[in-house]
């Protein structure tokens, strides 16, 4: 029998501040709703945007340096999984919402780019930090330029 596979890659802008957390052991996390807006044709066949919002959760580190670095307008890459819960709210209804569980987040624009003021992220050269922060910093396979003979088709 084939594993199951639950893997969400989603590219799209913050609609909100991220809102952090801690647990009762002092880790954080953190929730912030996504925007992700496709080309759709309308009712009448004109060419439109279309949003999906998002929940999404992250943990740990990355929690901390979302809220730190991140806001509204911003624009994020999630690579995590989808996650479905069900409880009782205070009126006795049942509810349920499927949300995503990020494993990893990527800043996409830069400092001062999307919306507000705050966040740190990419800079055109590969991934960049704002001076004195342990973002992750990554541009080894973005300092030399790719040649045909790299592409595998």
């Amino acid at each position: 029998m084939a594993a199951d596979l639950n893997r969400v890659t989603l590219v799209g802008r913050l609609t909100r501040d991220p809102e952090l957390r801690h647990t009762s052991g002092g880790d954080g996390v953190c929730s912030m709703r996504l925007a992700v807006s496709s080309r759709a044709r309308d009712e009448n066949g004109q060419w439109g945007d279309k949003s999906n919002y998002f929940d999404v959760t992250v943990f740990g580190r990355q929690a901390e340096n979302a809220a730190n670095y991140l806001g509204k307008g911003r624009r994020i890459g999630v690579d995590g999984r989808l996650s479905w819960r069900e409880w009782t709210a205070q009126d006795g209804a049942k509810r349920q919402t499927v949300e995503v569980i990020a494993n990893d987040i990527f800043f996409l624009d830069s400092r001062g780019e999307g919306g507000g003021d705050s966040g740190g992220g990419a800079s055109s050269q590969g991934w960049s930090a704002p001076a004195g922060t342990d973002l992750p910093v990554n541009t080894s396979d973005m300092s030399s330029p790719v040649s045909d003979d790299d592409i595998p088709f």
